[in-house]
């Protein structure tokens, strides 16, 4: 992520502190939100506007962190309801078996380890674009989903910015950014093992 982040560093360092918070909480905003933005790299626009916020004392890094929180709640909030909406119906009516089958495992999976999982997948590319809509979808509790978007919208959107931030000059907070990533992912994987030995044979 460091030579990545790097390139994004000399970018952001040409924009206006205005449009440097805009564009962070926008690319945020659209990952983890909309289904088409999977591919934006999230970790290492989050880890180059904490480098370029440290480089920079025009750039308020409070304000940053708080706009980047508040980009990735709404985010899996709007990936949410879309699969609520939209993405559970579309299901509802394919009569296939197999699908019908999915649609149960995925409620038993959400209902016992969903937590979990939506906090971890924040930490991995690809997977937070699309755990809120399968989330919604699949009716997990809505405000289980609604404290494990804020916990992970926390941990990740202000702990990697952060980690940014401090890297220069504190380099163990980056190693401690992982490792809290690590546990919530260990977690999860834990839960699920327990869960699915519990289930009726």
């Amino acid at each position: 992520m460091n030579s990545f982040a790097a390139s994004f560093d000399s970018q952001f360092s040409s924009l206006a502190p205005f449009f440097l918070y805009i564009f962070v909480a926008g690319i945020v905003f659209i990952e983890t939100g909309l289904l088409f933005g999977f591919f934006l790299p999230g970790d290492s626009i989050l880890f180059s506007a904490g480098l370029v916020a440290a480089a920079h004392g025009d750039i308020n890094i409070l304000l940053l962190v708080t706009l980047i929180v508040v980009a990735a709640f709404f985010g899996d909030q709007v990936g949410f309801v879309l699969g609520r909406v939209i993405g559970r119906p579309y299901l509802e009516k394919r009569e296939s078996p197999r699908v019908q089958r999915l649609i149960v495992n995925a409620e038993r999976f959400y209902q016992q380890t969903g937590w979990w999982a939506v906090v971890a997948a924040r930490f991995f590319p690809w997977v937070r674009t699309f755990v809120p809509p399968i989330a919604g979808a699949s009716k997990m509790n809505y405000y289980k989903f609604l404290s494990a978007n804020l916990v992970g919208a926390i941990l990740w959107g202000a702990g990697i910015t952060l980690a940014g931030f401090y890297a220069a000059t504190l380099p163990w907070v980056k190693t401690s950014s992982y490792a809290i990533a690590g546990f919530f992912i260990l977690a999860s994987t834990v839960s699920v093992i327990v869960n699915y030995s519990r289930r009726p044979q």
